[in-house]
């Protein structure tokens, strides 16, 4: 009976002593966010590149005046329309044309492959560029913009013809504005 005793105070000594707290696993190699910061500077150093070239087309290009945008485009007008005031809000749909070009002129998509688009700004998913471009033209207007790979596609690229980090041409035109049915006229 001694026995079973002592067998089992030591059972249960061993499983208080057990019952500790669970020790957190930690990592095997504690990483110092590097990655990250070298990531940030190289983009830093491609955009720095990019608006390079970006500057010296615009230098090159004395037939039209350029203008930047706040998202980090440059553009100049084709077609510009005074007697419009409006400019496309959120919720607006907009028809418009467009293409993309490479900035040495090669047609990576044409207006016609693209088609005629209808966007719901703010609403529906366009690389960013556009998606602010379009917020900078009137209806009836057509620009041309310069966008860095940043604001273009990015490091990804689109998945087919364009390429990571690959800053593109693209001419905007504006066809139609609809404003939502419960907006008030201005």
């Amino acid at each position: 009976m001694k026995s079973v005793n002592y067998s089992l105070f030591i059972l249960i000594f061993i499983g208080v002593i057990s019952c500790g707290e669970p020790e957190p696993r930690r990592p095997i190699k504690v990483g110092t966010g590097s990655f990250m910061k070298e990531s940030v500077e190289r983009n830093k150093i491609l955009l720095a590149e990019e608006e390079e070239v970006i500057k010296q087309i615009m230098e090159q290009d004395t037939s039209h005046t350029y203008h930047s945008s706040a998202s980090g485009s440059w553009f100049y007008y084709d077609v510009q329309n005074e007697d419009a005031t409006y400019y496309p809000r959120s919720n607006d749909l907009v028809t418009f044309t467009y293409n993309i070009v490479s900035f040495d002129n090669d047609t990576i998509y044409s207006k016609n492959n693209l088609g005629i688009q209808k966007y719901k700004v703010d609403k529906q998913e366009l690389f960013p560029g556009l998606r602010n471009s379009i917020k900078l033209l009137k209806e009836n207007e057509t620009a041309t913009f310069l966008f860095p790979s940043s604001i273009a596609y990015g490091y990804h690229g689109d998945d087919n013809k364009i390429g990571h980090n690959i800053p593109i041409k693209s001419t905007i035109s504006i066809l139609k504005i609809e404003r939502p049915k419960d907006s008030i006229q201005k």
